[in-house]
């Protein structure tokens, strides 16, 4: 707490006094847990841009500064120094791992990357043109049926078993949603690789051949896991915590999260900047529209460009942008129509005034996108990379909320604007 009170004056009733809670780093927050009881009035918030729903330790977003930290730790040094894997422990257990918990955690999730033979056959329920996403949200969901023998809550050592399989299993998943999209068979898991170049074994992979992932793109790929895993408390974070509030099984709140972030509002805007780069062509039409972006009147939108919160560069864009340019080099892509045209894109809202002025920089899911299509992931499997990374993430929020001695089952109130009561006429008289 800062000390300070907030003092609610209302014409024509008593003041009422609110405590000013004080974070880490950030804005203070007025506690009005109380204002109900003490007011008689509730507060009006559409879409919560003004209401912190929960206190967490977790993530860290300074929009004005382009700042993410996770655990405290910025992006940009976890990108750098650390895996995927560790980043999961980061944001799991609060700390990133010695040695010796790295070795073991890696070696935990290598032995639960297996789907429950029934579980596989769930795939040939859906029609081989289903979106991926949409198989995700039944198989993740279908996890609860599985593995419920660890559903008390209340214990650590549940919840960890939980946050284990959901990492393992999430990449089999995934890659068999790609598979069955294809046509293509399953390939079985390989304990020999480590988690990111295993996930890329498994999409890539047939029985036909040795399939050996190049490194340069797995590590690409990793750092797509590291800088999706976690971005506080987004829509589909808040459903997950919405959905765990009442208890509910982790499996089944983390399906809840894909479902929200199939929307694409949220995370389907890297396939939105391909299907948008699809659009204009050819980098002869770049002119056209851009013109069109800057027209007030025009409904064309620019993908990939700007940001909600960041106010600033995205610190995760140029990150990417750097893994971007390397595969691209890596896989002679540089003189390729579509990348080129990407670049010329890039290039102009780096250097054009209205887009500075804007702000209106490359953001991550510009860099993202072009880096899975040049690695060979179909658009439509793009959200599902997302929320494989993401429900690392989610299942920290999850389990920081279980465990919250605060928490409440989530109940939101309305501002009511329908008809007022009335009684119902007799059906002669309607």
């Amino acid at each position: 707490m800062t000390g300070k009170k907030a003092v609610l004056h209302i014409e024509g009733e008593d003041s009422a006094e609110f405590e000013i809670l004080s974070p880490t780093h950030g804005d203070n927050c007025i506690d009005i847990r109380s204002l109900n009881s003490k007011t008689g009035h509730f507060t009006y918030d559409s879409g919560f841009l003004s209401t912190a729903s929960c206190k967490s330790t977790i993530t860290y977003i300074d929009g004005e500064k382009g700042e993410l930290l996770y655990r405290g730790y910025p992006i940009e040094q976890l990108a750098e120094k650390c895996n995927f894997l560790e980043v999961a422990y980061l944001l799991k257990y609060s700390e990133l791992p010695t040695a010796d918990e790295k070795d073991q955690f890696e070696r935990t999730i290598k032995n639960h990357t297996l789907l429950h033979d029934q579980l596989t056959r769930f795939y040939n329920g859906f029609r081989r043109d289903a979106h991926p996403m949409a198989v995700m949200v039944g198989v993740v969901g279908a996890l609860s049926a599985f593995y419920h023998e660890a559903a008390d809550f209340s214990d650590a050592e549940h919840r960890s078993i939980s946050f284990n399989r959901l990492l393992s299993k999430l990449p089999t998943i995934v890659a068999m949603a790609f598979k069955y999209n294809t046509g293509l068979p399953f390939m079985n898991p390989r304990n020999d690789l480590d988690y990111t170049a295993n996930f890329m074994h498994m999409m890539f992979a047939t029985p036909c051949e040795t399939y050996t992932p190049n490194p340069v793109l797995v590590h690409a790929l990793d750092t797509i896991f590291t800088l999706h895993a976690d971005h506080e408390q987004n829509a589909s974070t808040s459903t997950v915590r919405l959905s765990g509030s009442s208890g509910a099984n982790p499996f089944a709140c983390v399906a809840a999260g894909i479902a929200c972030l199939w929307g694409p509002a949220h995370g389907g805007a890297n396939e939105a900047c391909l299907n948008m780069l699809a659009e204009i062509g050819d980098i002869s039409r770049v002119g056209e529209y851009i013109k069109r972006a800057k027209d007030k009147n025009d409904p064309f939108r620019l993908m990939g460009f700007g940001h909600r919160i960041y106010k600033n560069f995205d610190p995760r864009a140029k990150l990417m942008k750097k893994v971007c340019d390397d595969v691209l080099n890596e896989l002679g892509l540089l003189d390729d129509s579509l990348f080129k045209l990407a670049k010329k894109l890039e290039k102009i809202a780096l250097e054009d005034d209205y887009f500075i002025e804007k702000k209106l920089y490359p953001n991550v899911d510009f860099y993202s996108g072009i880096v899975q299509k040049a690695i060979g992931i179909p658009t439509t499997m793009f959200t599902c990379i997302f929320s494989l990374a993401r429900a690392v993430g989610w299942m920290a929020q999850w389990e920081e909320m279980i465990s919250d001695p605060e928490y409440k089952i989530g109940r939101p109130r309305q501002l009511y604007i329908g008809a007022a009561k009335r009684d119902v006429p007799d059906i002669k008289e309607r």
